[in-house]
C-alpha cells in the first residue's frame, strides 16, 4: 500500500536569537507559520529492514545524510518494527537552503505519514519529541499551523492562525551558511529585535497589517556581501503594495504579506522575470 502526504513550508514571521546555550545550541524566539508551498511524500512499507529514498532532484543525497532518511529510521527504532522497512519518493517543490524548513518539513510528514501507516498510535507530542532529534524545526513542522517556537525550537505555543493574507515568496540565486550566520551573531549581537510580544498581540487580535509591520529577522544584520537581492526582493515586494517583508530562516527566501491579490500578483509578475525560484501561496492552518 502506497501512502501520499504533504510536507508543508514553513515561514518566520519573526527571528530572535537570544543566547548560546551551554550545549552548543541557540536559544531562539521565532513566530512560525506553514503555507501551502509543498513537497510531495510518497510511502510504501517494507516487510524487510532498508530505507530507500528517491527524488526528482538528482542532487540530493538518498542516503542517511537526507533528514527523510534518518526520520524513518528513527521512527522504525523507536516503536521497535525494526525488522520493518520503506520506500520513500520525495517530490520537491520546496526550494533546497532557502530557510523554508524543506528537509525538516519533509522528515515530519515522514514520521506522521509512519505512524498513520503502520498504525503506531504516537500522540503529537511524542511525534515532536522524536522530531527534537532530527532538527530544530522538525517539531514545528510535524503539525505545523502558527506557533511561538522557543528554545531551540522544541518549545511550541499554539497560536491564533494568520489571517487570511497572500503570501508571496522568492527565494534569489545564492546560498546561505547557517552556521557562519550563528558565529557573526555571536561575535555581534544584533542592533534590533522583534517585537515579537507585539506579533502575538496582533495574531490574537486578527490584524494583519499590525503582524506585518512588526516582522523581523536578526540574521538579515549578519547576511553576506553578496546578498543585496534579499533587499531588492524587499523592496519590489514593498512597492507593489506588500505590508511587510522579511528573510525566512538564515535564508535567503524572502517572502511579502499581502491584503491585497493584486498587489501580490504584480510582485510576483516583476519578481519572477528575474528569479526562479517564486511562490505565491497562503497560509496553512495546524494540520495534525
Amino acid at each position: 500500500m502506497e501512502f501520499t502526504i504533504k510536507a508543508f513550508a514553513k515561514i518566520n514571521v519573526s527571528l530572535d536569537v537570544l543566547s548560546k546555550m551551554a550545549n552548543g545550541y541557540h536559544e531562539i524566539r521565532s513566530v512560525m507559520q506553514s503555507v501551502d508551498l509543498c513537497d510531495e511524500i510518497t510511502l510504501k512499507l517494507r516487510s524487510e529492514r532498508g530505507i530507500r529514498i528517491e527524488t526528482n532532484l538528482r542532487y540530493l543525497p538518498n542516503d542517511r545524510r537526507n533528514l527523510a532518511f534518518r526520520a524513518a529510521e528513527l521512527f522504525f527504532s523507536e516503536t521497535g518494527l525494526i525488522d520493518r522497512g520503506a520506500d520513500i519518493r520525495i517530490k520537491k517543490r520546496i526550494p533546497v537552503c532557502a530557510g523554508l524548513g524543506g528537509g525538516s518539513s519533509d522528515a515530519a510528514a515522514v514520521l506522521r505519514a509512519l505512524n498513520i501507516m503502520t498504525e503506531a498510535g504516537m500522540d503529537l507530542q511524542t511525534l515532536e519529541k522524536m522530531g527534537e532529534r532530527l532538527g530544530s524545526d522538525v517539531p514545528f513542522c510535524v503539525a505545523g499551523g502558527t506557533a511561538l517556537a522557543a528554545g531551540r525550537g522544541e518549545i511550541l505555543l499554539d497560536l491564533p492562525p494568520l489571517p487570511d493574507c497572500r503570501v508571496l515568496i522568492c527565494k534569489p540565486g545564492f546560498s546561505c551558511s547557517t552556521p557562519e550566520l550563528f558565529e557573526k551573531t555571536d561575535k555581534k549581537p544584533p542592533l534590533r529585535h522583534p517585537d515579537t510580544d507585539g506579533i502575538t498581540e496582533a495574531l490574537r487580535a486578527g490584524l494583519i497589517k499590525d503582524i506585518a509591520q512588526r516582522m523581523y529577522n536578526v540574521f538579515e544584520e549578519a547576511l553576506p556581501r553578496q546578498a543585496g537581492a534579499v533587499s531588492e526582493i524587499k523592496s519590489a515586494m514593498s512597492d507593489a503594495g506588500a505590508l511587510g517583508t522579511v528573510m525566512s530562516g538564515t535564508g535567503p527566501a524572502v517572502f511579502g504579506l499581502f491584503d491585497d491579490p493584486a498587489g501580490a500578483a504584480l510582485a510576483y509578475e516583476r519578481l519572477n522575470k528575474i528569479y526562479r525560484d517564486c511562490f505565491s501561496v497562503i497560509p496553512v492552518r495546524k494540520h495534525l
